[in-house]
């Protein structure tokens, strides 16, 4: 018997997974160009925001100024720690995000 695999929501040719995530990660951006989206933002007001910001993560990544591993994240060439706070608006990379995300 055959069956068809779902496949992920995809906007602008970016795929969107909608996924069980720690409540206090909305998004993520994926190296492989794609986003995962906690699944408790799925069709609030705020999903398109998040989309729009990890969307610039993306951009990031693509240019060469953004990447990370399981310890670090990079920017411009600069290593910072990861941890709890990876997602704070003092962060360089972050700045940009926030100021050019959807509302």
């Amino acid at each position: 018997m055959a069956f068809k695999l779902k496949s992920p929501y995809i906007i602008d040719n970016t795929h969107i997974h909608y996924q069980n995530d720690d409540p206090n990660v909305l998004g993520r951006a994926n190296d492989c160009g794609s986003i995962n989206v906690n699944i408790k933002v799925k069709g609030t007001k705020m999903e398109d925001t998040v989309i729009s910001h990890e969307k610039v993560h993306l951009d990031q990544m693509k240019r060469g100024d953004l990447s990370y591993d399981g310890q670090y994240i990079y920017w411009k060439g600069k290593r910072y720690k990861r941890g709890v706070k990876d997602g704070s608006k003092s962060y360089p990379w972050e700045k940009e995000a926030y100021k050019k995300e959807k509302k």
